[in-house]
């Protein structure tokens, strides 16, 4: 399908599951290369990473855990600026080797909020692996390590990205048609 409609807004295809699926294992091996030896801690973040999460853990040939944490900070189609920490961390953090798993980094104040909890944790280092960037928004000064694609500033959906709880179930990316 290159054009859906959620709700009352329409999407046409963006990004196609065959280049997402290209760069999750671009990813995937960087972090093989990168993190061996280190039985890293990935954290992802739910629920819009939870497909991205999925199909990197699948290619991770290291010895490592999962463990999930929720927040939010949006709403319909925009940021609404306020973080909630919905389900916490229940690991041991210290000395461990942290991956956050992130679908999106817009504005990066999710990220910076949920680094600065980690942190108190006493992790040993904690690294960001990311399926989209905007840099275009980026207002915060952030070492995104692993970045699949950066993108526009353009409201997308599918592939674990919402609009109002809908369309996280479609494999291909979709930007919305103005």
């Amino acid at each position: 399908m290159d054009i859906i409609q959620i709700k009352d807004k329409k999407f046409t295809i963006s990004i196609r599951k065959e280049d997402i699926q290209k760069e999750v294992t671009r990813v995937a091996n960087e972090i093989n290369r990168d993190l061996a030896g280190k039985n890293p801690l990935f954290l992802s973040v739910l629920n819009g990473s939870f497909m991205f999460t999925a199909d990197l853990m699948k290619q991770i040939a290291i010895p490592c855990e999962i463990s999930f944490i929720k927040l939010a900070s949006y709403q319909g189609v925009s940021s609404t600026g306020v973080i909630k920490e919905v389900i916490g961390i229940n690991e041991d953090l210290t000395g461990r080797t942290i991956v956050i798993v992130e679908d999106i980094v817009d504005t990066g104040f999710t990220m910076q909020r949920l680094l600065d909890t980690l942190g108190t944790r006493n992790p040993k280092e904690i690294h960001i692996a990311s399926l989209l960037v905007k840099p275009d928004k980026l207002k915060v000064d952030l070492n995104i390590e692993y970045n699949a694609m950066k993108i526009p500033n353009d409201f997308i959906v599918g592939y674990g990205l919402d609009y109002d709880g809908f369309g996280r179930n479609y494999p291909d990316i979709y930007t919305v048609v103005d």
